[in-house]
């Protein structure tokens, strides 16, 4: 019983000093990256593309499309989802293998603006850090604005003028129901869901983001087809 006790112990104990590692690099790799390049100069360069489009050209149904497939409780939330973590968590515990990361609207932001895609945990809570940062000093429309200014959508478009160009010839602010829900649904695995690459996989996706929609009371059932 005592050699049990013991043995517990040291696990205990191994865990909190790997914690406190994992801390102090993820502290180390937030600090490096934002003193390389502050927020705001991060923010200022996306802003800067062509064809930046503001959150008032995006349309309702776009907005609520990506919320309710990427994030849904993006509005609540401080930076980061802690149901969503502990179930990606969960799941790939199940899977044997790091597939979901939990990330938020704001995480995705941050990580597109300072990070590679590294599955690592010091490197996600560094992620998390910045996405801290980016609540604190950014609207919840600023946020998703700058979000679906610098997401790949396939195909080489890189933000949601070019994909609404490059997709339905049209502006952001002219995309209809259906147009929307597909554009919402590809960031999610680009190389998959583009209609470019795969028209059947990109309507099942688009009907995967209406039937969210649904679920957070966005839409009644049937109302977008």
């Amino acid at each position: 019983m005592k050699l049990i006790k013991r043995i517990i112990i040291l696990i205990l104990v191994a865990g909190a000093f790997a914690a406190g590692f994992t801390y102090h690099e993820a502290r180390q790799i937030y600090e490096d990256v934002t003193a390389q390049t502050p927020l705001e100069e991060k923010v200022k360069s996306v802003q800067s593309i062509d064809h930046y489009t503001p959150y008032s050209q995006l349309t309702e149904t776009y907005v609520d499309a990506v919320i309710a497939a990427e994030d849904k409780r993006f509005r609540t939330h401080k930076g980061y989802d802690v149901l969503s973590i502990v179930r990606a968590v969960i799941r790939n515990f199940e899977a044997g293998e790091a597939y979901q990361g939990g990330s938020t609207i704001t995480q995705q932001l941050a990580r597109n603006m300072y990070f590679e895609q590294e599955r690592k945990i010091s490197r996600k809570l560094a992620e998390i850090m910045v996405a801290c940062d980016i609540e604190k000093e950014y609207t919840k429309d600023e946020i998703l604005e700058l979000y679906v200014n610098c997401i790949y959508f396939g195909s080489g478009y890189y933000n949601i003028y070019d994909a609404a160009q490059g997709y339905f010839g049209k502006k952001p602010a002219e995309l209809n129901d259906y147009e929307a829900t597909m554009l919402a649904g590809i960031p999610n695995a680009p190389s998959v869901y583009s209609p470019d690459v795969s028209p059947e996989l990109a309507e099942q996706r688009r009907q995967q983001v209406i039937s969210c929609m649904v679920k957070e009371g966005y839409i009644e059932e049937g109302q977008i087809q």
